[in-house]
């Protein structure tokens, strides 16, 4: 059985529009993750938020590594859209965790130590540290996809992560996050097959 941790649920869910560019003409609007959180909540919540958490660094450590690498400008702004939308994201839910009183995951980047007592490489397309190597050590088109081949793997994973989130978790702002990661990742695993195709 969960074990609940029940309160009045003051926080209504509410959402920042943020538009980013597709590369085209079209645009996408991103809503985050509010800070405010309600108080009810289940272990699979703060799982959730606690691996998130670690997941999105380890998207934004490739995005960063994309900033002076990635050769086709579609990449450097797709790249730079993952960073708009997922470093609110770790803001938002590291105030949930602290809100219900659960450890933040500590800031340790992607050498797989200790992730804040979690272990990095068990969860869904997290990239090992000779892949992260393999990444930082290519140039050019071979940069490009690269980084796409890796950040579709860790997209997928995090997919995973939020349908997980959506079928056993309780609290309504974590439930909306994980639809939004859910759909908004699967779009832009769309976006890099079609720019894979054309490199």
């Amino acid at each position: 059985m969960k074990q609940l941790h029940r309160a009045a649920a003051g926080g209504a869910l509410t959402f920042v529009l943020a538009v980013t560019g597709c590369g085209t003409n079209d645009t996408i609007s991103t809503p985050t993750a509010a800070t405010t959180v309600s108080e009810v909540h289940a272990a699979p919540d703060v799982e959730f938020a606690q691996q998130m958490i670690v997941h999105h660094r380890g998207a934004i450590e490739m995005v960063d590594l994309a900033a002076d690498r990635a050769q086709n400008p579609e990449i450097q702004a797709l790249a730079e859209e993952i960073r708009a939308a997922q470093a609110p994201e770790i803001d938002a839910m590291s105030s949930w965790l602290q809100t219900w009183g659960e450890e933040v995951p500590g800031d340790t980047g992607m050498d797989h130590g200790d992730m804040g007592g979690m272990e990095a490489m068990d969860m869904p397309g997290m990239m090992s540290p000779e892949q992260m190597q393999q990444l930082a050590q290519a140039e050019g088109a071979a940069f490009d996809r690269t980084f796409l081949e890796m950040m579709t793997e860790h997209h997928r994973g995090a997919v995973q992560m939020a349908q997980t989130e959506q079928a056993e978790g309780e609290n309504p702002e974590a439930i909306a996050l994980a639809e939004q990661i859910e759909t908004s990742q699967a779009q832009e695993i769309d976006r890099m097959q079609q720019l894979l195709q054309s490199l």
